[in-house]
């Protein structure tokens, strides 16, 4: 990176790069696929769609609330434009959901603390552990041709944008503590604090099970959903590599995510030494 975190250089490359790229799409008039009922049974069949909406919704609620907080009007700008895009990551769901029939109701928004900018915070590490979980299970569900490839493609919309929100976030976390003076060490502790929470959520959800609706956060299940074939090695190397061939497409003076990506491949390091065998084929549903 030649420019330096937490720089004025810095801010407006983070913000103005995240403004220019933001995309203009209503997601009713989108070009929603015909399903036939196989692959309607299918979509209908995925249990987290619930979750989905109720993240979303939580996600546009929890930004637009922070906005008005920040102090930088060039921030709060692109604050602002991730707030809008949130939002319309709900309207997509609900579309879809109406469109084909899903049964996912509308949950109520839990109360956020009186400290927004640290509950931001929190759903910015969030997304950027549950982003990179969904790359993977992305490709996979792709690959398996699980879905028609016109969802995909709407999906796609989606992918993009959450990319964009994960770099803005990163961008802004440095520029937020170099702005604060914390130093390297401290703020790798500090990511490392946020993650851990974000995983204990993540985690929470596993463990209440199979129910549909259960949850409100929004990832994991992918993985145990769509897929044939599926083994843990390679949807490690498919969140690794599809989080390198997505964040590609960045200025690369650009801060990019490095926490989660060197887990990643620290455990692929590891896996190596452990004996592979080729997962089980699930038949996918009528």
């Amino acid at each position: 990176m030649s420019i330096k975190a937490g720089s004025d250089a810095h801010k407006r490359l983070f913000c103005e790069q995240f403004i220019a790229t933001h995309q203009s799409f209503d997601p009713e008039t989108l070009p929603w696929p015909e399903l036939n009922e196989r692959d309607l049974t299918r979509l209908r069949s995925i249990p987290f769609w619930q979750e989905v909406y109720h993240t979303e919704r939580r996600a546009g609620a929890i930004v637009d609330a922070f906005a008005p907080f920040v102090r930088d009007q060039l921030v709060r700008d692109a604050v602002e434009m991730q707030g809008l895009e949130e939002t319309r990551h709900a309207r997509l769901i609900r579309t879809m959901i109406d469109r084909y029939g899903i049964n996912a109701t509308e949950q109520p928004i839990e109360k956020f603390p009186a400290d927004l900018e640290t509950a931001f915070i929190d759903f910015g590490f969030g997304e950027c552990l549950d982003a990179f979980l969904g790359f993977g299970a992305f490709k996979t569900a792709r690959q398996s041709e699980f879905l028609p490839q016109g969802l995909f493609e709407i999906f796609d919309l989606l992918m993009f944008e959450e990319t964009r929100h994960i770099v803005f976030f990163v961008n802004y976390m440095a520029w937020r503590e170099r702005q604060r003076g914390l130093g390297r060490i401290r703020r790798t502790i500090k990511s490392l604090k946020f993650y851990s929470r974000a995983a204990q959520r993540l985690l929470g959800m596993v463990r209440r099970g199979q129910d549909a609706n259960d949850g409100h956060d929004f990832a994991v299940t992918q993985t145990a959903v769509f897929l044939e074939g599926f083994a843990f090695r390679s949807f490690v190397e498919d969140c690794y590599r599809e989080n390198a061939r997505r964040m590609a497409t960045f200025d690369p003076d650009l801060m990019q995510p490095r926490l989660l990506p060197a887990i990643a491949n620290l455990a692929l390091q590891g896996l190596r030494f452990w004996p592979h065998k080729p997962a089980p084929q699930t038949p996918h549903p009528a």
